[in-house]
C-alpha cells in the first residue's frame, strides 16, 4: 500500500473513531436528560443532548437503542436501591391498575415494564375493547376523574394511527391507557424504540417481576 493510501486509511480511521465518541457521548447526555429531566421523548433528548455536547444535530444522532442502552447504563450507576424501589412502587401500582381493568384484557408497557423508568414515568397499559367508548363509561359508571388524549403511532404497514388514551391518577401516578381493538391482543403495534412488536407483560407476567432485584429488565415476550 502506498504511503498515501495508508495516510488516508489513518484519517478515515481517526474520523470515524470521533464520529463514534461523538455518538456515545450524544446517547450519554440524552441518557442523563430523560433520566433526570422528565424527558420521554427520545428524539428531543437527543437533539438537546447534541446541543450540549457542542456539535450540531445534523450529524448523524445515536439510535434510540444506543440511548436506552445508555440509560440503562447510567441506572445501573446511579440509579442504586433508589431506583430499584421506585421502579418496584411503579410496578406494584401497575399491578392495581391492571386488577383494576381486568375486563380489558391489561398489558403493562412500556419502561415501567423493560426497567427504565424513573420518578418522572407514567405506568402506560394497553387496554382493549370494541370501542374507546366503553373504557369511557366504564370511568363515568364509577365516577372515577380522566382525561382523554390521542396520539399518532407508526403501524406495522408504515401508516399513521390515531390512539385514543385516557389519563388517570392511582396513588399519585399517572395511569396512561393506550386503548386498542381486541384484534391487536394477537399483534402488539412497533416499539418507538428499535420498531420491533412493542414488548407487553399480562398481569402473572408482571406479578412475576416484583421483588427480584435481578427482573429489573424484561426480557419475556408480548
Amino acid at each position: 500500500m502506498s504511503q498515501q493510501k495508508k495516510t488516508r486509511t489513518k484519517s478515515t480511521e481517526r474520523l470515524s473513531t470521533r464520529f463514534r465518541q461523538i455518538r456515545m457521548e450524544i446517547a450519554a447526555e440524552a441518557a442523563r436528560i430523560i433520566a433526570t429531566e422528565g424527558q420521554r421523548n427520545y428524539h428531543a433528548a437527543k437533539k438537546k443532548a447534541a446541543e450540549r455536547v457542542g456539535v450540531s444535530e445534523r450529524l448523524a444522532l445515536p439510535s434510540n437503542i444506543e440511548v436506552k442502552e445508555a440509560l440503562s447504563c447510567y441506572q445501573a450507576l446511579y440509579g442504586g436501591s433508589a431506583h430499584h424501589d421506585n421502579l418496584e412502587r411503579l410496578r406494584t401500582i401497575a399491578i392495581r391498575a391492571m386488577l383494576l381493568l381486568a375486563e380489558f384484557k391489561p398489558r403493562l408497557v412500556g419502561p415501567v415494564l423493560d426497567g427504565t423508568a424513573d420518578e418522572h414515568s407514567r405506568v402506560a397499559l394497553h387496554v382493549f375493547c370494541d370501542s374507546p367508548d366503553f373504557l369511557v363509561l366504564y370511568f363515568l359508571e364509577k365516577g372515577a376523574a380522566f382525561q382523554q388524549e390521542q396520539r399518532q403511532i407508526r403501524w406495522h404497514d408504515g401508516k399513521h394511527r390515531t390512539l385514543p388514551i385516557i389519563l388517570f391518577e392511582l396513588d399519585e401516578t399517572t395511569i396512561e391507557l393506550g386503548v386498542f381493538d381486541l384484534v391487536n391482543l394477537r399483534q402488539a403495534p412497533p416499539s418507538p424504540i428499535d420498531g420491533k412488536p412493542q414488548q407487553r407483560a399480562n398481569l402473572p407476567e408482571v406479578e412475576s417481576l416484583l421483588g427480584s432485584p435481578d427482573q429489573d429488565r424484561f426480557s419475556m415476550g408480548t
